[in-house]
């Protein structure tokens, strides 16, 4: 018996039949203002099921209302606990849920694809496998001037696509643009080095210069971007006062960098060899 009286006085019993009580007044009202809905004479039947309707959601609504009043302390002590509980998952699972989101902007935005050679974080590669998680690529390297696989396998966790640039270098597909920079001395006849770096840049791309024209400005047609000449060119730069820096852009297969590249500095060695030019040295980098 004491254990009956104390559940019997417990706040929740008596929420409890208050809430039963609420739901028996709140059918009677429903039924008695629906019959009396039928006892009237109406222009027509619509008319009578739309205001049947309007009480039976008028009655719903309200018992519903007053359901959340009488158990507001409750729902306030369960709406907490849930918070917390999906808080405590969030925070135990930041790191899936961002490597999720990367994964989404990644294939949303068509950052890139299978295939494509990337550079994120100072890490470059080709792509050869895609997940919702994770980017594999495989290296290629050393540091930011070689076009050499390494051998060597990096697993991305997608979540680094949210915060860090991401530099697409097959953006232009089957043809890239490439430069090679020579540094030389002011006091070399940098007019002649110009001269045999243009001819060898000809020699060595003549076979697909009107081929990468053509793909070049079709890229720049669908995406709506000014691209530039695919005929190799040179620029000067002046890094210090003694040093000129010749820039040499010139298109390639974006599978044959290196090849290409070396073709032309091979040519160029041979050029300069024949006029007894000075030796230079080279660094490349993609355009």
């Amino acid at each position: 018996m004491s254990l009956l009286q104390t559940a019997l006085a417990s706040p929740v019993m008596h929420k409890l039949v208050s809430s039963a009580l609420l739901i028996v007044a709140a059918t009677l009202a429903y039924r008695f203002a629906a019959a009396s809905i039928r006892r009237v004479e109406w222009s027509s039947q619509e008319v009578r099921r739309r205001w049947l309707v309007m009480a039976r959601n008028v009655a719903v609504l309200t018992c519903l209302l007053l359901l959340v009043i009488i158990w507001a302390e409750q729902l306030r002590t369960l709406a907490l606990s849930v918070v917390a509980f999906a808080a405590a998952i969030i925070i135990s699972t930041k790191e899936l849920l961002m490597c999720f989101t990367g994964g989404l902007l990644r294939s949303s935005t068509a950052m890139f694809g299978i295939g494509d050679r990337i550079e994120v974080k100072k890490l470059r590669g080709d792509v050869i496998d895609l997940t919702l998680f994770t980017t594999t690529v495989l290296e290629v390297g050393p540091e930011q001037l070689s076009h050499q696989h390494t051998g060597r396998v990096i697993v991305l966790p997608n979540s680094v696509f949210l915060g860090e640039p991401v530099v697409n270098e097959s953006y232009m597909e089957d043809y890239v643009l490439h430069t090679t920079v020579l540094p030389i001395s002011r006091k070399d006849d940098w007019g002649r080095i110009e001269r045999h770096l243009l001819q060898a840049a000809r020699d060595a791309c003549g076979e697909f210069i009107d081929a990468a024209s053509r793909h070049i400005a079709r890229i720049g047609r669908l995406r709506g971007i000014d691209v530039p000449s695919a005929q190799p060119k040179v620029t000067l730069q002046f890094p210090k006062p003694d040093e000129i820096n010749l820039v040499l852009r010139f298109p390639v297969p974006a599978r044959a960098k290196s090849r290409v590249e070396q073709r032309i500095l091979r040519r160029f060695l041979e050029l300069e060899a024949a006029s007894g030019g000075a030796n230079v040295q080279t660094t490349t980098e993609q355009s």
